[in-house]
């Protein structure tokens, strides 16, 4: 365990290893605390989101794979990120969130002064989920949001939610990171956000890994960075359906 972290897998934690937790937020000396598929009773679960939200020295925190599960742990989560002002990257990959969930915690995640990594990936997120989402991606100019957004393996977002998120990726002024493997895009999503980034000034990596791109996205791939101005990776891009001389030259310009 490094100094200033706390990160548990896997475990059932009890009311002693909880008291632990919270003691140590209480004194401010944890920059990331990882509870990664923990089991954790109701009860401690709003113990450690009461501390969360007084810790002044917490960065990272991680409740991925359903640590937070339940429409009660996302209002206690979204209690606790209202008064929290310290963390910068929040990670819920794997929680059956929503749509309903998500709308809940919007509201506080918008408004934190210091989050600039989220990841919502595998959330069972769909359109709805995605409008919210892009207003975490302010315009340019118009305020800090993230800079950092994973949106893995949430297939219900149909083209209609790609295309509000492709809008938003063009505007934005922060975004550095997106992370949309494992959704079913397909070349017209592709399409569409080929261009957003094309317009976009800020963003440096983007991971289609396992989205059923084919020759047709490749194409418009190559064209983009063939005239884009600044590096550009999109990692994974050799396991789509694409001609191999295409994805290497890809992978050329990429990289």
């Amino acid at each position: 365990m490094l100094s200033g972290s706390i990160q548990i897998s896997g475990e059932t934690l009890s009311s002693a290893e909880v008291k632990d937790i919270c003691d140590s937020l209480r004194a401010n000396s944890v920059r990331l605390l990882s509870l990664r598929g923990c089991h954790i009773s109701d009860r401690d679960f709003h113990r450690i989101s009461r501390h969360v939200a007084d810790c002044q020295s917490l960065a990272q925190l991680n409740l991925n794979l359903g640590v937070v599960s339940n429409i009660n742990r996302v209002k206690q989560l979204a209690e606790a990120l209202a008064s929290n002002r310290s963390i910068h990257s929040l990670f819920l990959h794997g929680t059956p969130l929503t749509d309903s969930g998500l709308a809940v915690l919007i509201p506080v995640l918008s408004l934190h002064p210091s989050l600039i990594s989220l990841d919502l990936g595998d959330c069972i997120l769909g359109d709805e989920g995605m409008n919210l989402i892009c207003g975490l991606l302010p315009p340019d100019g118009a305020k800090s949001g993230l800079k950092e957004l994973t949106l893995s393996a949430n297939p219900a977002i149909t083209v209609k939610g790609w295309a509000h998120l492709a809008i938003a990726v063009a505007h934005s002024s922060q975004l550095r990171v997106l992370n949309l493997d494992y959704n079913p895009l397909g070349d017209h999503v592709a399409g569409m956000l080929a261009v957003a980034v094309a317009s976009s000034r800020t963003l440096e990596v983007v991971d289609l890994e396992g989205t059923g791109l084919t020759n047709q996205s490749a194409q418009m791939q190559d064209h983009r960075l063939s005239s884009c101005q600044r590096g550009l990776k999109i990692p994974y891009w050799q396991k789509q359906k694409c001609d191999s001389f295409l994805m290497n030259h890809i992978l050329t310009s990429a990289f």
